[in-house]
This record gives C-alpha cells, structure tokens and sequence, in this order.
C-alpha cells in the first residue's frame, strides 16, 4: 500500500547563498516574496532530469507571472558547476528566466532537506511549505495547485500581482552560441549544432564564416526549409552512409535534445523533417513505448517500434555502426542507448535499463548515466561518454543479434535478447570524479559529453567540467590501459572532430577541432604524431553532500505520494506504484532491496557497515478522478534518489522521501 498524506506545514527557511543572478544585482529574501507563490526549484545544470524540469516550468512560469515567482536554487553536484562563472553560462544557456540562488555549499539545499535533483518546494503567499516533490512530471500537479492557491489567498487578500524580482540579463551575441558538437561534411564545411540559437550553423572550413543556417532560431518543433524549420536545443549530428542518403532522403541525422525528437536534414536544400519521436517525453511507465504500465520498463529489449510514435527522452548524440546496420542514439533523459533503422523504420532500446548508475554487464541489465557522446572505432565498439558517473565506457555488439533488421527482431520470441556487453574503461561512480591521468584504473574525468576515435585507436575525450581533451589509449592482450591530457585550458568542451589531412599536408600529426561551447566557438588543436599526451594530477573528488545517518538493523523507509486535488491512483494497467532499493555497496543493505509496489519498505542495515549510497526509485500513477470526464487526464511522478548515509548507532530508525506531499 502507498504512502499517503502531508508534510507538516511550517516556515519557509530564508534563501542563503553567494549570490543572485537575473535580479538586477539585488539580493531576495522571503519577505520581499511575501504575497507571491514562490515555487523553489533546486537544481544543478548537470542534471538531464533537472533540465526537463525547467521547461516543464516555463509554460506554468508564463501563465501566473504576476503571481508566481520560480527561485531556481542552484545546488551543484560537480566541482565546475561551483564556478560562478560557469553558472552564469549555464543560466544563459537554458533560457533561465527567474531569479537563481547560487548555493554552492549547500546552505539552502540543507535547510530545505533536499535529497535529490530536481526537487520542488511550494511556499503559499504567507511564506508556509505547502508542497515538496522530487523528480520531473510535475507540471500538472503544481497547476492546479497553483490554481487552488490563487484562489485561496485571492479570497484571504493575501496574494499580491504585479512584476517579481527577475530582471532579464543583456542578451549575447555572435555567430555561435553554446554550440554542441560538429560534423565535418564532404564538401570541407563543418555542420554545427547551434544549441543556443537553436539552429545547425553551417561553417567554412577555416571554422569560423558562416556558409548559411539550418533552422529559423525560434525554439520549437517544425519541419521545413531551412527558414522555417525549427529546432530545440539540438546537440548530436552524424552523417548518413553515403549509400542511403538518397533512399531514405537526407544527409545527417541530428539529436534535438529538448524536442525529445531526431531529425533528418538535406543538405541540398537545407530541408528538414522528423524522424523519429512525437515531440513529447518518454514517460517511464507509459503503455504507448511497451512498458508494462506499471512504471517498469518492460522488455523492450525484445521489441522494436514505429519511430515517429515513439517517445524519446533527451537525445543528446548519434552515430552509425555499421555492425548494428543502424544509428546508434544516446537517450540522455532515461540513462539508455536506441537503435535507429532509418531504412526499414524500426526504433529499439540496446543497452540500459533506465536507472541511473554505472553497472557493467550484459547490455539489457546495465547502468549507465545521461548517455552524451558516442564514437565507433574499427573493431566497431560503440564508445560512449556516461556523462554523470563521469565516465569513458562501451558497447561490444553482439554479432548474432543483429543478423535480421530491427522489424524482424520485434516479430520473434526474443525475452532474452541482449544487443552485447557493456564495459567501463574509465569511472568509478555517480559521485566520485577528478582530474587525473595514469592507469585508466585510478583516472578520473569529470562530466565528459563528447568521444572521438583517434588515428591510432585510442580515444580522445572531451573531458568537458575539468576543461580538457583527455586520451585514452587501451592496454594490449586486454590490460586497463592509459589515460593522458592532450589540451587544457578550454571552456567546456562538449564535442571533437577528427580531421582529416589537408591535400598536400605531410602527415606529420594529428589534428582536432574542439567544440569549446561555453566560449561559443570552435578551436583547432594540433597534436604530435604519437598523440601520447602529458600526464597531470590535480586531484579527486566527491560530490558533497549532507550525509543521512542511519541506524544499524530494521529500519524503515517511507516514500510520501499524495495525489493531487481532483486526482486519484492509476490502477489500470497494473499496481500505480512502485519502488526499487538497492545500495552501494550491496552488503550495506541485509535485507530490504529489490522491487516492489509499496512504497513504504523495511529495510535493514548491516552493523558492520560504515557508510554508502541507498539508491531508492519511486513511481506513482494518477489520473483525474471526475467520473464525468470520458478520457482523463494521466500522469506519472518518478524519481531516483542517490542518498549517501552513514551507519551510526543511535541513529533514527527512519527516512521520509516526499515523490509528491
């Protein structure tokens, strides 16, 4: 049985941090918020589920303007994500138009008990707590609780319209802004994503005049020419085997992250149409992507789907292998890895099981973590950059499940397929990152989101929060290998290009060219012909966080999940909730992890145990409980929590989680 019922109502504690950003200079304080509806979103621009959660805000956000006031609460995880300067980017990225609070140590994060990002803390117009959720999914629930508390305190006199604190900071600009990653096309030109223009910019090949644009600049989802068409975010480009371009009728294929969605693009006449995904999220749980409908994933390993029906969740890159006869697509938004047959039509899930972590293993049962970047070598190993556990890993194909197309796969009796294995090169976990080269068994990266394949078969990585192109070369006979630094100094990052030799060049080294998004520019870095790199050490590190203490033995965990008002569990398509525990390490835990759909579990301890990581999941179903409404209206609240806990004696023999309460 779930879990229901309300977080005891108290104070709102004040915002504490560094700073503020988009309020003119100015500090804010609860009282000059008093009379608003102040909705607190802490977050972390690392974070793929936070970044959902900002534009599920925006329309809400623009809808009560002269009531509502967003305080985005800056919580980082990473060490850069600490850099003010770095934030101040991120806020220009991600169109942020409210007030942000800069909590790098915590403080707010603290007094408001947050255990995970994204979370949401509603405070009414007098300045109580009246709601806190965890995880993305929210957007109706905070209508109409928005809407109720409008009513309420318009009755009371309490609620005060007119403009809040945010002042719009002065725009940028230039001919990229936040660019992605970048393709080099045949004619010489490079194709460029233009996240913050919302575009694709084609450059000359000196990589920095403007040849045309791809994309009217508007944020949206159209298919057109190039003037019309518009994009979201886009991140990942590849281009299409020069042998199907003309039957399937594009050139490259492009991620467009915040459309949820991949697109094709011509590049005779710059056209551009979707081809896979609706526009609209994949939605843990939903009937229409093969789940079971009670949260769980279901097998859709063993299944395969219409692309343009399917829900995609944040592609953020693409590549081909030409082992899978397919593109490969990086799901950021659900930790997975898709294959595209863009030839027969047919979408599947190869590797992830949708939670979030860093597990090796057969593809169907592996972690992996905001899949960014992706590369083929030779040998056709798929080489990936797990962005949130800061790692370089990868996907060894089996060759005997691909011997038939995707569409063929789907029609067979197939619950034990598994696309191949999954390894990690570089990596040790969700909170341990750094910057340290030598054996890839004690390097460490931070946030990397873009790979490339050298000349030589090592891998070259856009270590992109430590600001570096790292290198990774393997070790022979199966040995963990090297890693180097090849370039420091760059900003952020986020994709490389191989070039090719110049007509004419001796080949006397190797040259890159980095996609440095936060300086909105593409650079060009020569390296010497062994590519070996220095090897530098500037230390580990571990995301800070308040450690929970925890007693040793029973224990009991409780998920609180109240439906909001005029809304009931969704019990049609199975149990409406569901809840999975497990810990790092395994032995923290004697008894209590595995699945289940109660959302209170007992769990227990190991005495002997000193501290880790619970790793808890939640979801819950509701609808509109009004039996007059013929088709009501659904929705799904999830949420990962990674809660580092200390073993103590003495300790509570209890943790609250608010899902929704």
């Amino acid at each position: 049985m779930a879990v229901t019922g309300s977080l005891p109502k108290v104070r709102a504690s004040e915002l504490v941090g560094r700073g503020w950003l988009n309020t003119g200079g100015r500090d804010v304080t609860l009282v000059d918020l008093r009379g608003k509806i102040v909705i607190l979103d802490f977050w972390t621009f690392c974070c793929i589920n936070c970044l959902h959660v900002l534009d599920e805000l925006r329309e809400l956000e623009a809808e009560h303007r002269d009531v509502l006031v967003i305080v985005g609460v800056h919580s980082p995880k990473f060490a850069h994500e600490a850099d003010p300067v770095a934030l101040a980017a991120a806020v220009e990225r991600y169109e942020v138009h409210h007030p942000v609070l800069d909590d790098p140590q915590l403080v707010t994060w603290s007094a408001y008990t947050a255990r995970a990002w994204p979370t949401l803390v509603v405070i009414d117009p007098e300045g109580y707590i009246v709601a806190q959720m965890a995880g993305e999914g929210h957007a109706h629930n905070l209508e109409i609780l928005v809407r109720d508390l409008v009513a309420e305190h318009e009755a009371n006199g309490t609620l005060h319209r007119g403009d809040g604190p945010y002042v719009a900071p002065v725009p940028t600009s230039g001919t990229l802004r936040f660019p992605a990653k970048a393709i080099a096309l045949p004619g010489g030109t490079f194709l460029v994503a233009d996240a913050g223009h919302h575009s694709l910019a084609e450059l000359a090949p000196d990589g920095e005049t403007l040849v045309r644009r791809i994309g009217s600049g508007e944020r949206g989802l159209a298919d057109g020419g190039p003037h019309d068409a518009r994009f979201s975010e886009p991140n990942g480009l590849a281009l299409v085997p020069a042998k199907l371009r003309a039957e399937v009728g594009f050139d490259v294929l492009v991620a467009d992250t915040v459309n949820h969605a991949l697109r094709g693009i011509r590049l005779a006449d710059g056209q551009v149409t979707t081809v896979a995904g609706t526009g609209e999220p994949y939605v843990v749980g939903g009937p229409d992507n093969g789940d079971d409908g009670d949260g769980s994933p279901g097998n859709v390993h063993a299944a395969s789907f219409d692309p343009l029906t399917v829900r995609l969740s944040s592609p953020w890159d693409v590549v081909w292998s030409p082992d899978a006869d397919a593109f490969v697509v990086a799901m950021a938004g659900n930790h997975t890895l898709w294959a595209l047959d863009v030839r027969r039509g047919a979408i599947r899930r190869l590797a992830g099981t949708m939670n979030e972590g860093l597990l090796d293993g057969p593809a169907d049962q592996a972690w992996l973590a905001q899949t960014s970047g992706l590369a083929v070598d030779a040998a056709g190993r798929i080489w990936l950059a797990d962005s949130e556990v800061s790692a370089l890993r990868h996907l060894d194909l089996d060759p005997a499940s691909f011997g038939k197309d995707l569409r063929e796969i789907r029609t067979e009796s197939s619950e034990n397929w598994s696309a191949g294995t999954v390894g990690t090169a570089v990596g040790a976990g969700l909170f341990e990152f750094g910057f340290r080269d030598g054996a890839a068994g004690q390097a460490l990266l931070q946030h990397p989101l873009g790979v490339a394949v050298l000349p030589d078969g090592s891998i070259a990585v856009a270590d992109t929060y430590n600001g570096a192109i790292r290198r990774y070369a393997p070790g022979a006979d199966g040995s963990p290998g090297q890693v180097t630094t090849l370039a420091r100094d760059l900003a952020e990052p986020s994709g490389v290009v191989v070039l090719a030799p110049r007509e004419g060049d001796a080949p006397s080294g190797v040259e890159l060219l980095v996609v440095e998004s936060a300086a909105h520019r593409l650079t060009r870095i020569r390296l010497p012909k062994d590519v070996a790199g220095e090897i530098l050490d500037a230390g580990a590190h571990r995301t800070q966080r308040p450690v929970t203490d925890v007693a040793p033995g029973p224990f009991r965990l409780d998920v609180v999940f109240t439906p909001a008002a005029g809304q009931k569990y969704d019990d049609r398509y199975g149990p409406s909730t569901r809840l999975q525990v497990s810990s790092t390490p395994p032995d923290l835990l004697l008894a209590g992890a595995g699945d289940d759909v109660d959302l209170a579990r007992d769990l227990v301890f190991n005495p002997d145990a000193t501290d880790g990581v619970l790793h808890v999941t939640a979801h819950a179903a509701s609808c509109d409980s009004d039996p007059a409404i013929e088709y009501p209206a659904c929705h799904l609240n999830a949420q990962d929590w990674g809660v580092p806990v200390r073993v103590l004696p003495g300790a509570p023999r209890g943790l609250i989680l608010p899902l929704h309460g």
